[in-house]
C-alpha cells in the first residue's frame, strides 16, 4: 500500500526555514508567555487588519499617484478609536487608547493560545518570522519619513509671514517645525540617517547597527513629539517600540561580549531558504521593498521639485513679494490713524511668493488646531502656513491681470466666509495701492509701502567662522 502525502502548506514552507539538523533549547514558561503576547500585540499594530485601510487603498487614484498617498499608507495604525477629532490630532494619553485595546486583545489571545498550544517547548522559528515582519514594517516607515525629510517637505522653510509673527503666537509644534525647517540641509541630513537605518534594518546581518542608530535618533523624535504636541506621538513611539523589540534579540550576546568579556555567537538562528517556494517568497519580498523605495523616492523628489505640497503652488502677484507697512488706511472715506488696538486698521501686510496675503490687524483669530498635514490639491485648503498660531489673518487670492483685481478669501476654515475684492495699481514711488471692499463690505483704500527688512539668516555672517 502506497503512502500518500499532502502538499505542503505555506506554514510548512515558513517553518522549513529552520535547519532540521539543529535542535533548539526549550524556552522558559515566562518566555513563551511574553512571546505569545508580543507576537499578537505587534501583529495587531503593524499588519493592516482594519477595513478602513483597504478603503483608503482603493480610494487612491493610482494613475495620478502623489507621494503623500504612499506616505499615508506607511503610517498605518489600527484605529479602533479615531486618532483625530474634526481634523485635529489627539494628543497625550488619548492618542494611545488604541494601543490599550490592542494590548487587551493580545492578552486574551495569548491566554487562549497558551491553553491550546501548551505542549510546545519553544517558538524559535516563529520568533524569527516575527522579527522579519517587524523589520519590513520598520524599514518601510523609515524609508517613507527618510525621503520626506531628505527632500525637505515635512518641515518646509518658514514663510515670510511666519518670520514676521511674534514668537508667543506660535503653538509649540509650530516652533519645532520652524526651527528645523529653517535649516533645510540639517533636515535633509536627518532624512539621510533614517534611510541608512532603514537599509541596515532590512538586511538581516546589519539589524543590530540599524536599530542602535534608530533608537538613539528616533527616541529623541518621540520625546519631541510628546513635549511639542506635534500629533504623531503614537507613530514615533511605535518606531521606537519596534526598534527596541529587534534590539532585545541582541541584548544577551552583547551583554556576554561587552560586560562578561566572553566570546559570543553572532547569531543564534541561521535561516535556510533551500525550499523553492521559500526562496521565491524571499525574492518577491526584496523586489517589492526595493520597488517601493524607487517609486517613493521618485514621487517625493517630484513633489519637492514641482509642488511642495504644504504651500500653495500658484504664483503670487508679480513683483509683490515682500513686507509692507500700511501707510494710509481709509474705511468708508474715514482715514484711520496707525493703531495696534483698532480692530479695523491694518498694521502691516505680507505678500508671499505664492498666492497668499497675510494681514496683521487687532482682530481675534480662531486658531486652526490641525497640524497642517494632508495633501490638498486646492491652494486655499493648504493650511500649513496658518496652522498652529495666531497673530495674522491669511487670505488666498486669485489675480485678474486684465482688470488688475484681487479676489481674496480667508484661508482659515473657521473664517472662510470672509472675502475681499480689491483692485491694485503701483504708484510711481513703488507704493502698492489697493481699493475695494473688505470682509464687511466696507469700502477701503490702502497704501502699502515696502519695507526692506533684513533677516540675519539671509544676510549670513560677515566673515567665516574659524575654530
Amino acid at each position: 500500500m502506497s503512502k500518500t502525502t499532502s502538499n505542503p502548506t505555506l506554514a510548512d514552507h515558513l517553518l522549513s526555514v529552520a535547519n532540521p539538523d539543529v535542535s533548539f533549547q526549550p524556552w522558559k514558561e515566562w518566555e513563551k508567555v511574553l512571546f505569545r503576547f508580543f507576537a499578537l500585540f505587534l501583529v495587531i499594530l503593524i499588519v493592516p487588519l482594519d477595513w478602513k485601510y483597504y478603503q483608503l487603498v482603493f480610494s487612491i487614484d493610482w494613475s495620478d499617484l502623489h507621494f503623500y498617498d504612499l506616505l499615508t499608507l506607511t503610517k498605518y495604525q489600527p484605529q479602533f478609536i479615531p486618532l483625530e477629532e474634526n481634523g485635529v490630532p489627539l494628543l497625550g494619553v488619548k492618542s494611545f487608547y488604541n494601543w490599550g485595546i490592542a494590548a487587551l486583545i493580545a492578552g486574551v489571545g495569548a491566554y487562549v493560545w497558551g491553553r491550546v498550544d501548551h505542549p510546545r517547548k519553544e517558538y524559535t522559528t516563529l520568533y524569527y518570522w516575527l522579527r522579519v515582519l517587524v523589520r519590513f514594517r520598520l524599514a518601510i516607515v523609515l524609508i517613507a519619513y527618510g525621503f520626506f525629510k531628505l527632500f525637505p517637505l515635512q518641515m518646509p522653510y518658514p514663510s515670510l509671514s511666519n518670520l514676521l509673527t511674534n514668537y508667543g503666537d506660535f503653538y509649540a509644534w509650530k516652533i519645532y517645525f520652524q526651527t528645523v525647517g529653517i535649516a533645510p540641509k540639517y533636515e535633509s541630513f536627518l532624512g539621510f540617517v533614517e534611510i541608512i537605518a532603514a537599509f541596515l534594518i532590512f538586511n538581516r546581518r546589519t539589524v543590530t547597527f540599524g536599530v542602535g542608530l534608530i533608537i538613539g535618533f528616533l527616541g529623541n523624535v518621540a520625546v519631541a513629539n510628546g513635549f511639542y504636541d506635534i500629533g504623531e506621538q503614537t507613530l514615533s513611539t511605535l518606531i521606537v517600540l519596534l526598534s527596541a523589540f529587534l534590539f532585545a534579540y541582541d541584548i544577551p550576546r552583547l551583554y556576554q561580549l561587552l560586560i562578561q568579556e566572553k566570546t559570543a555567537r553572532a547569531n543564534r538562528f541561521i535561516p535556510q531558504f533551500t525550499a523553492p517556494t521559500l526562496h521565491r517568497l524571499r525574492i518577491a519580498g526584496r523586489t517589492l521593498f526595493y520597488s517601493f523605495v524607487v517609486l517613493y523616492a521618485f514621487k517625493t523628489y517630484q513633489s519637492w521639485a514641482n509642488d511642495p505640497y504644504k504651500y500653495p503652488k500658484s504664483p503670487g502677484l508679480k513683483g509683490s513679494y515682500g513686507y509692507y507697512n500700511v501707510q494710509d488706511f481709509v474705511v468708508n472715506n474715514d482715514t484711520l490713524a496707525y493703531s495696534k488696538t483698532d480692530p479695523q486698521r491694518w498694521q502691516d501686510v505680507v505678500f508671499e511668493q505664492w498666492s497668499t496675503l497675510s494681514i496683521k490687524v487687532n482682530r481675534p483669530v480662531k486658531i486652526d488646531l490641525t497640524n497642517g498635514e494632508g495633501y490638498h490639491p486646492e491652494d486655499i485648503d493648504r493650511n500649513y502656513e496658518i496652522a498652529g498660531f495666531a497673530g495674522r489673518h491669511y487670505f488666498h487670492y486669485q489675480v485678474d491681470t486684465l482688470t488688475n483685481t484681487l479676489y481674496l478669501q480667508n484661508k482659515n476654515r473657521n473664517h472662510r466666509s470672509e472675502k475681499m475684492v480689491l483692485t491694485y495699481r503701483w504708484a510711481p514711488d513703488s507704493t502698492l495701492l489697493l481699493t475695494g471692499t473688505n470682509e464687511n463690505q466696507d469700502s477701503i483704500r490702502v497704501a502699502l509701502s515696502k519695507i526692506n527688512k533684513k533677516f540675519l539668516m539671509f544676510e549670513g555672517r560677515r566673515r567665516p567662522v574659524k575654530i
